[in-house]
Protein backbone atom coordinates (compact mmCIF):
# COMPACT_ATOMS: atom_id res chain seq x y z
CA UNK A 1 0.00 0.00 0.00
CA UNK A 2 1.30 3.43 -0.94
CA UNK A 3 0.87 5.92 1.89
CA UNK A 4 1.40 9.66 1.60
CA UNK A 5 1.43 11.94 4.64
CA UNK A 6 0.23 15.51 5.21
CA UNK A 7 3.29 17.62 5.99
CA UNK A 8 3.30 20.33 8.64
CA UNK A 9 3.85 23.71 6.97
CA UNK A 10 6.20 24.92 9.75
CA UNK A 11 8.50 21.90 9.94
CA UNK A 12 8.07 20.20 6.57
CA UNK A 13 7.78 16.91 8.47
CA UNK A 14 4.72 14.63 8.51
CA UNK A 15 1.99 16.05 10.76
CA UNK A 16 1.80 12.77 12.70
CA UNK A 17 5.21 13.48 14.27
CA UNK A 18 3.60 16.25 16.31
CA UNK A 19 1.41 13.60 17.93
CA UNK A 20 4.30 11.23 18.66
CA UNK A 21 3.29 8.74 15.96
CA UNK A 22 5.62 7.16 13.39
CA UNK A 23 4.96 6.15 9.78
CA UNK A 24 5.47 2.49 10.72
CA UNK A 25 2.77 2.68 13.40
CA UNK A 26 0.33 4.22 10.89
CA UNK A 27 1.05 1.40 8.44
CA UNK A 28 0.45 -1.20 11.15
CA UNK A 29 -2.95 0.29 11.97
CA UNK A 30 -3.99 0.71 8.34
CA UNK A 31 -3.02 -2.87 7.47
CA UNK A 32 -4.20 -4.45 10.72
CA UNK A 33 -7.47 -5.29 12.40
CA UNK A 34 -9.68 -2.61 13.84
CA UNK A 35 -12.52 -0.31 12.90
CA UNK A 36 -12.61 1.56 9.61
CA UNK A 37 -15.37 4.18 9.75
CA UNK A 38 -16.57 7.08 7.64
CA UNK A 39 -15.44 10.49 8.90
CA UNK A 40 -16.04 14.06 7.68
CA UNK A 41 -16.46 14.62 3.94
CA UNK A 42 -14.60 11.91 1.97
CA UNK A 43 -12.21 10.96 4.76
CA UNK A 44 -12.07 7.74 6.76
CA UNK A 45 -11.06 6.94 10.34
CA UNK A 46 -9.21 3.73 11.16
CA UNK A 47 -8.79 2.74 14.80
CA UNK A 48 -6.43 -0.10 15.62
CA UNK A 49 -3.53 -1.38 17.67
CA UNK A 50 0.16 -1.34 16.79
CA UNK A 51 2.51 -4.27 17.38
CA UNK A 52 3.88 -2.41 20.42
CA UNK A 53 0.39 -2.25 21.94
CA UNK A 54 -0.51 1.40 21.29
CA UNK A 55 -4.06 2.16 20.20
CA UNK A 56 -4.12 4.74 17.40
CA UNK A 57 -6.74 6.63 15.47
CA UNK A 58 -5.70 7.41 11.88
CA UNK A 59 -7.59 9.86 9.67
CA UNK A 60 -7.01 9.37 5.95
CA UNK A 61 -8.48 9.92 2.50
CA UNK A 62 -8.51 6.98 0.06
CA UNK A 63 -7.00 7.78 -3.34
CA UNK A 64 -8.56 6.72 -6.64
CA UNK A 65 -6.02 3.90 -6.72
CA UNK A 66 -7.35 1.40 -4.15
CA UNK A 67 -3.80 0.66 -3.00
CA UNK A 68 -3.02 4.27 -2.08
CA UNK A 69 -4.11 6.59 0.76
CA UNK A 70 -3.32 10.10 2.01
CA UNK A 71 -2.91 10.25 5.80
CA UNK A 72 -4.12 13.50 7.32
CA UNK A 73 -3.31 12.86 10.97
CA UNK A 74 -2.93 10.13 13.57
CA UNK A 75 -2.88 10.15 17.34
CA UNK A 76 -3.05 7.81 20.31
CA UNK A 77 -6.43 6.88 21.74
CA UNK A 78 -6.74 7.66 25.44
CA UNK A 79 -9.30 7.64 28.20
CA UNK A 80 -12.93 6.94 27.38
CA UNK A 81 -12.34 6.59 23.64
CA UNK A 82 -9.75 3.85 24.20
CA UNK A 83 -11.94 2.08 26.73
CA UNK A 84 -14.94 2.15 24.37
CA UNK A 85 -12.90 0.81 21.44
CA UNK A 86 -11.49 -2.07 23.51
CA UNK A 87 -15.01 -2.91 24.67
CA UNK A 88 -16.26 -3.00 21.05
CA UNK A 89 -13.34 -5.27 20.08
CA UNK A 90 -14.19 -7.72 22.87
CA UNK A 91 -17.82 -7.85 21.74
CA UNK A 92 -16.84 -8.56 18.13
CA UNK A 93 -14.61 -11.48 19.14
CA UNK A 94 -17.44 -13.32 20.92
Amino acid sequence: MEVRFHNDADTGQPHIYGHGVTEQEVLEVLNGRGEDLAAARDSRRKIGQTSSGRFLQVFYVPDEDPKSVFVITAFELRGKAKKAFRRRLRRKRK
